[in-house]
């Protein structure tokens, strides 16, 4: 039994020292990239020079955009969920799969298809000179961000809403009907309490999403007066070579993000999220409300319908042309194709195998030795990138190695890297409850039969873990492969990337490569998603 002991703590301490060797890599990375940008942002001459006047005005626009964003989100995600939470109609699954799909097409992709909806020779200003009247050039600008971010975030928090609604107990519903509470009653008593305890933490992610976003901004913003701190560094270092203001705007990021993160903490958004992913009751057809709740219901989803689907069906249309083959043969789009999967591939494993690390080591802390506060905050240092968001780390990498190595020949390697530490939130999210579940349930029996090391880890662990690291690898990729921000900065013409290529196009009007890109990326993101699902398996029940 000794024997079996000092081999379990041998595994515990390479366990702990693997997280926290992550957590310490992930530490000096942003303690670097923040002392570059401290030594070239002269942030007191700034002072003095007037420049934060334009920061404060560039990071004013940031937070009015991004709170306009989640309040329109939130406002037309609520009555969808409701109605897919009272309805239960063919195609019902389909439409929820939809929303994900959303969520995680690749912001470039989007672009185009809502360019080709809402731009100035669009369908919808076709239809409207069709029908006589007078097509008005309404994308560009702030009313083209929000609508973009609409089309991300609406279908997030409807998803996550319907998730919370779908948590409410099934006696609750019982008991309304029993009651004969009217359609107003229920939603003040029933699915309100619910919604409620969803929304602060959802609020707060989506206003990290939208505070964040670099690709919708760039290519919708229209111009110095709708530009976010994001695009007005990456102005700064490729076309002004601005370093000290670039280093200045990106300081101002870290601050607001670290404060939004530190909202998010103290709304309890991670018990939020617990919460969502109970499934405790259905309603009862009985609850579904009259002729009035249907009526509202058949607008949530016609809307949701008519916000989503056309940039969808315009991506898809326009990149099946007759000339689909020979444009992928011909410009370059296959090389940039396998470019991204370079990237991607390894920055997915990467972000896998450091949020394992970490989860191993939080649990050693969590059920070796006791100490759930080490636990805690060895586990959250896989969030740091939430406060020091993807594009701000590759700024302050590209200011701190500039002047000792080639930072353009070392693009590829540094993309991997921020783009790792990218999707690490979200494969922590995914694996960890899961793999401590495993943990607390399977202790004891792990112990007492001397399992440990890779021996534990594929007889205890992986039949429970299985799907969720097969779903949260999978994601990593597609993150990884759509990302336009940090390649746009170490892009270069020897190092481009599939959503570099598409950007390029379309800055020169080569709408036809930019929309066979966009369809190839969408295919590859669903294939990655699909082989995903593959590789999980099917739903282990413990």
């Amino acid at each position: 039994m000794a024997g079996r002991n000092s081999a379990l703590g041998r595994f515990t301490d390479g366990g702990l020292a693997a997280g926290l060797a992550v957590a310490l890599g992930l530490w000096g990375l942003a303690a670097g990239a923040a002392g570059a940008l401290l030594a070239d942002s002269g942030i007191f001459d700034s002072l003095h020079a007037g420049t934060t006047a334009y920061v404060v005005r560039i990071a004013g626009f940031t937070l009015w955009q991004a709170a306009l964003s989640t309040l329109l989100s939130l406002i037309l995600a609520i009555p969808l969920a409701r109605a897919l939470h009272r309805r239960r109609f063919p195609g019902r699954t389909l439409v929820i799969r939809l929303l994900g799909l959303c969520f995680i097409m690749p912001a470039i992709a989007v672009v185009l298809g809502i360019v080709t909806v809402h731009g100035g020779n669009g369908w919808v200003n076709g239809l409207l000179r069709a029908a006589g009247g007078d097509g008005g050039s309404y994308l560009y600008g702030l009313t083209g961000i929000l609508l973009a971010h609409v089309f991300f975030n609406m279908p997030l928090a409807a998803w996550a809403l319907l998730q919370a609604l779908d948590g409410v107990p099934g006696e609750q519903w019982r008991l309304a009907a029993q009651l004969r509470l009217g359609e107003a009653a229920c939603f003040r008593l029933v699915e309100w309490p619910a919604l409620r305890r969803a929304l602060p933490g959802l609020a707060g992610l989506i206003f990290i999403l939208c505070f964040t976003s670099f690709a919708v901004v760039l290519a919708l913003g229209g111009g110095p007066g709708a530009t976010t701190l994001e695009v007005a560094i990456y102005t700064a270092l490729r076309f002004d070579f601005d370093t000290g203001g670039a280093a200045l705007m990106a300081l101002a990021q870290v601050a607001l993000c670290g404060l939004c993160v530190a909202a998010l903490t103290a709304t309890g958004s991670g018990r939020a999220t617990a919460e969502l992913a109970t499934g405790l009751g259905r309603r009862p057809s009985s609850a579904g409300g009259g002729l009035p709740a249907l009526l509202q219901d058949i607008l949530a989803l016609a809307g949701a319908a008519l916000l989503l689907l056309p940039p969808l069906a315009a991506i898809l249309l326009a990149g099946l042309t007759p000339a689909l083959p020979q444009l992928l043969a011909s410009s370059g789009m296959l090389t940039a194709l396998g470019t991204s999967l370079a990237v991607a591939l390894p920055a997915g494993l990467l972000a896998l195998l450091a949020g394992m690390a970490l989860l191993a080591a939080s649990r050693g802390l969590l059920l070796g030795r006791r100490q759930p506060a080490a636990a805690g905050l060895l586990e959250q240092s896989g969030a740091l990138i939430l406060v020091f968001p993807p594009f701000v780390l590759a700024a302050g990498l590209f200011l701190l190695l500039r002047e000792s190595a080639d930072v353009f020949a070392l693009g590829p390697v540094l993309v991997i890297l921020v783009n790792a530490c990218m999707a690490l939130p979200l494969v922590v999210r995914i694996v960890g409850p899961a793999y401590h579940q495993a943990g607390r349930e399977r202790q004891r029996l792990c112990h007492s039969l001397g399992l440990s090391g890779l021996a534990r880890f594929r007889l205890a662990d992986w039949p429970v873990v299985r799907r969720p690291l097969a779903l949260a690898l999978a994601l990593a990729c597609c993150l990884s492969l759509g990302d336009f921000g940090v390649v746009a900065l170490f892009g270069s013409q020897d190092f481009t990337t599939l959503p570099l290529f598409i950007h390029r196009s379309m800055g020169a009007y080569r709408m036809d490569n930019a929309a066979a890109a966009v369809l190839l990326l969408t295919v590859c993101c669903g294939l990655l998603l699909g082989l995903g699902r593959l590789l999980g398996g099917k739903a282990h029940h413990a």
